[in-house]
């Protein structure tokens, strides 16, 4: 028989598992997100990657900014050469990098956060196919009367608008958006091939690398539009990141507890699809992004929920990174990002299949 004594209250306290340790990230008055520690170490682990990466870009090649004229250029001091290099060259281009790339990770790892689905990305429900569509049939039929950009963006627009309508439930199912939308991408796929074999080979080449994604020739006015975008819509994901966290639970526990579950969903997928056109109408529809980011940031923090604000970091550094290897890598001259971009991803997923082969069949 068991005589021992029952165990006081000082006792179970040590035995219960240790609670992760949470600060507030506040963003103005009325909007503070609980985040661990653990987390916020990550996340300066990220942007000091990050820096180093942007120095790397402005830096590295035969028109790089010499290391040491690096502090005196950034502060307006820029003649000559590097003035060029940093005002019209490299410095939009990285800037427009840094934003997209956040953009795309914070847009993937909402809409995960919905669909459940660690497959899931704004690329899965046929925007970026629509975005590259759309860039062609400008090409193609308004040659000099639209921007390729606004094309982009207006064939997301649009295929969004055709996957809301087909799923008959707007965007509250996650199950019939992913069906909808692979139907939708594989419709704009054809009218994008279609039309980089019909147009003239010098265009075709410009339109090929575009619906690639492509950071080459960025302006200002493009690191405007997107920082716009991403400024504007990192509040209302900062709104959603505690709701998302207990819709996780499911539909059922979350309404329980007060939560909206067909109103959350809709408002999320709405802005991932804002956040995936702005990116897009300024860099193309660079692939993988989106799919990837909010999957590192799950690994990295080892935590549960959408990873919101990790997902944004790590999005800019894979871009960045990208891009800064489609500039430096020797071998291959002058390629799109996205196809960089692209190799990430198949490597991501061979390594989920990888995983699966191995995993116990119960």
């Amino acid at each position: 028989m068991n005589t021992a004594p029952p165990a006081g209250p000082a006792e179970v306290a040590r035995s219960r598992p240790p609670v992760p340790r949470r600060s507030m990230v506040r963003i103005g008055r009325w909007v503070a997100v609980p985040v661990r520690r653990s987390s916020l170490f990550a996340a300066a682990v990220v942007l000091v990657l990050l820096g180093c990466a942007a120095v790397a870009t402005l830096t590295l090649g035969r028109l790089g900014i010499g290391l040491g004229d690096l502090p005196s250029a950034l502060m307006g001091e820029a003649t000559g050469k590097n003035a060029f290099v940093l005002n019209r060259l490299r410095g939009p281009r990285l800037v427009v990098a840094i934003a997209t790339g956040a953009a795309f990770g914070l847009s993937g790892a909402l809409f995960q956060s919905v669909t459940r689905n660690p497959l899931g990305s704004p690329d899965v429900i046929g925007l970026s196919a629509g975005a590259g569509a759309g860039a062609a049939a400008v090409a193609l039929f308004l040659p000099g009367t639209l921007p390729v950009s606004v094309g982009a963006l207006l064939g997301a627009v649009t295929a969004m608008g055709v996957v809301y309508v087909s799923t008959g439930t707007g965007f509250r199912s996650p199950g019939r958006l992913v069906v909808a939308g692979i139907g939708v991408s594989a419709m704009a796929t054809a009218l994008t091939q279609y039309v980089v074999y019909a147009v003239e080979r010098d265009k075709a080449s410009a339109l090929t690398a575009y619906i690639n994604g492509s950071l080459a020739a960025r302006s200002w006015d493009d690191a405007a539009t997107i920082w716009t975008v991403l400024l504007l819509c990192v509040p209302l994901a900062a709104l959603l990141a505690r709701p998302l966290g207990i819709r996780e639970m499911g539909d059922d526990l979350s309404t329980g507890l007060g939560s909206r579950p067909a109103r959350i969903t809709t408002g999320a997928v709405l802005l991932s699809i804002v956040l995936s056109a702005g990116a897009v109408s300024v860099a193309g529809p660079i692939a993988f992004v989106s799919l990837t980011a909010p999957q590192i940031a799950k690994r990295v923090t080892r935590g549960g929920g959408p990873q919101l604000m990790m997902s944004t970091l790590l999005g800019a550094l894979l871009l960045v990174v990208a891009d800064l290897a489609a500039q430096q890598l020797p071998l291959f001259d002058n390629l799109p990002v996205g196809l960089y971009t692209m190799a990430v991803g198949g490597v991501y997923l061979g390594y989920l299949l990888v995983r699966e082969w191995r995993r116990p069949v119960v």
